[in-house]
């Protein structure tokens, strides 16, 4: 006996993933959704029986018989769903489709979404949605593609194979092989693309019967069941029900869950466990998360399944986390692994780092991995809404290392206090619901930090630089003498002592303008005009002269000791030179 495999339905935002599913169980789902875009994971099953009927023409051409017992699809935010982990070696799906907007081509989730399929080796095919948007295309509802793309006129025909082949370009670029579906010669090495429309129909069809296909004929090892075997799967949300309390949806991918069993699942605080009063499981074709019809109140439920558990107890169940049904022996070690699980993504009271707080152990554990990948350590990671000791600890952390100074939350509620904390202390809570954007406004920010750490330092200091005293360029000899320069290494502050090749002093620059108006700082590259009381043009200062910055020995330690990071190759070597100029063998390679 063999389960339905997990197809899970990813993409980036508005590409079409929920109205492909609408169209495949004939729901309105999206048009109901908030913004029409997906909020909460859900989960529905095809039967094989409506495979058979919707696709029943080419599975007579293929000489096909399934032998699976339909398709369990989870759709999902565009996010996360990969990483709830299964045994900790793969995800909670056997295949996925990855839907894309033929218009839009790959976006930021969709690359971000390549990247989770290829960590977890998940084989997948791509719907290239909305094809009924080519120009010229003539729509031909509920057909194939291949019969409605033969109707094409020539140029829609090369339009759309056009498209079609930049996606295979793509796609090879980030060491995919891909092709046409009805073009593959290996499905075993190339990724099968199956052109569609979710609003017409067209190629539903044919995508259904090829992830009905694909996944029997190469997952049917996976798909084995443990008949009699205890239920085995994983938590997709936690939510209020009327009349149940606290209720958890979840996939249950080995095994059986029955009414009264006894459930291991995991919390913030560890493992716990409880006893089923009721499973309630959607009716086929219908959306877990957002039923048509009223839930089937069942007394047990057999993987491949989606199901909704209503137990005592599921207040601080967690997302992401593995749900399992202990038999009489076995709870103690379903707990322990269970904590294994949950610990190897929570992280309390780590090394220096930054504070991070996800909707899901799922999200968690990607989020981590991606700044780890970065090299960004993390102090604490947890579930749920950020708190105000959350912002507290970042404040500490900022005392030591402004750059992990920060709060970074995905997916939950900062709760009133711990914005006041924030507000207090200055510390920032940066917010996302997209993991890669998360990602990418925390490097923003750090860069921001450090140009604040550079403009704070460099204020106290004097930084190295040379400049050339421009021909012609003489526009008052003295009291002050004004004359143009160009700075050709570092840059200048007003204030700044100048001194020339044999260390002399020429005097302090009174202010610097550029094109007629001050400003307050020179760089390398820029051609301005400099004032000085001090010297007079001709005598102390000449057409041709090079001046440098008198970088004091104090401020030239610092430079290198706290704020090399700042300093380009170029002014590290010039503070060499000019402390060597000034006399001093203080050396800028040194190890200070």
């Amino acid at each position: 006996m063999i389960r339905q495999p997990i197809v899970v339905v990813m993409g980036h935002v508005d590409h079409g993933k929920t109205s492909l599913l609408d169209k495949i169980r004939k729901t309105s789902v999206a048009k109901r959704e908030k913004g029409s875009i997906t909020q909460h994971i859900g989960a529905s099953e095809v039967p094989t029986e409506v495979i058979v009927k919707a696709c029943s023409a080419m599975m007579a051409l293929m000489q096909t018989k399934l032998e699976i017992p339909g398709l369990l699809f989870i759709d999902t935010p565009g996010h996360e769903a990969f990483t709830n982990l299964r045994e900790r070696g793969g995800s909670i799906s056997d295949m996925a489709v990855l839907v894309l907007d033929i218009m839009k081509g790959f976006e930021p989730q969709t690359l971000e979404t390549i990247e989770i399929l290829r960590d977890y080796k998940t084989p997948f095919v791509i719907a290239m949605n909305k094809i009924d948007l080519v120009d010229g295309w003539v729509s031909h509802p509920d057909s194939s593609f291949m019969q409605s793309f033969n109707s094409q006129p020539q140029h829609v025909q090369q339009e759309l194979e056009k498209r079609l082949y930049q996606f295979v370009g793509r796609l090879s670029e980030l060491g995919f092989q891909s092709e046409r579906f009805d073009r593959i010669s290996d499905f075993t090495k190339q990724i099968a693309i199956v052109p569609i429309s979710a609003k017409t129909g067209e190629g539903v069809n044919e995508l259904l019967m090829f992830i009905a296909g694909l996944s029997q004929r190469f997952l049917k090892t996976r798909l084995h069941l443990k008949v009699k075997g205890e239920g085995r799967g994983s938590i997709l949300e936690v939510k209020d029900e009327t009349g149940l309390g606290k209720t958890v949806d979840a996939i249950f991918y080995d095994g059986v869950i029955r009414r009264g069993d006894t459930i291991v699942f995991g919390t913030v605080n560890g493992a716990r466990t409880t006893k089923v009063r009721a499973l309630l499981r959607p009716k086929p074709l219908d959306e877990m998360r957002d039923p048509k019809e009223k839930f089937l109140n069942v007394d047990e439920v057999h993987a491949a399944a989606g199901v909704k558990i209503a137990a005592p107890g599921l207040e601080d169940a967690i997302a992401g986390s593995p749900i399992f049904v202990a038999g009489k022996s076995d709870e103690g070690k379903l707990k322990a692994e269970v904590d294994k699980e949950i610990k190897a993504v929570l992280i309390e009271k780590g090394e220096e780092g930054v504070i991070l707080r996800a909707d899901t152990l799922g999200s968690l554990e990607a989020i981590t991995k991606l700044l780890k990948d970065e090299k960004v350590p993390v102090s604490k990671a947890g579930i749920g809404a950020v708190v105000k000791k959350d912002v507290v600890d970042a404040s500490g952390i900022r005392n030591q290392n402004r750059y992990y100074g920060i709060v970074l939350s995905f997916n939950v509620d900062v709760l009133e206090d711990a914005e006041e904390e924030s507000r207090r202390t200055g510390i920032t809570i940066m917010k996302e619901g997209i993991i890669y954007a998360l990602l990418d406004n925390y490097k923003k920010w750090v860069e921001e930090e450090r140009e604040s750490e550079r403009s704070q330092a460099f204020s106290s200091l004097t930084l190295p630089a040379r400049l050339k005293v421009m021909a012609g360029c003489c526009f008052r000899a003295s009291h002050p003498a004004i004359f143009g320069v160009d700075i050709t290494a570092g840059r200048i502050k007003p204030e700044y002592e100048l001194v020339n090749g044999k260390g002399v002093s020429v005097g302090k620059i009174k202010a610097i303008q550029s094109e007629k108006e001050s400003i307050a700082e020179a760089k390398e590259g820029m051609q301005v005009a400099i004032s000085m009381d001090e010297p007079t043009f001709g005598r102390q200062v000449n057409e041709g002269d090079v001046l440098y910055s008198n970088v004091r020995r104090a401020h030239a330690k610092l430079l290198l000791s706290k704020y090399r990071e700042f300093l380009s190759p170029t002014e590290i070597e010039l503070l060499g030179k000019i402390r060597g100029i000034l006399g001093d063998t203080f050396a800028a390679s040194s190890r200070d």
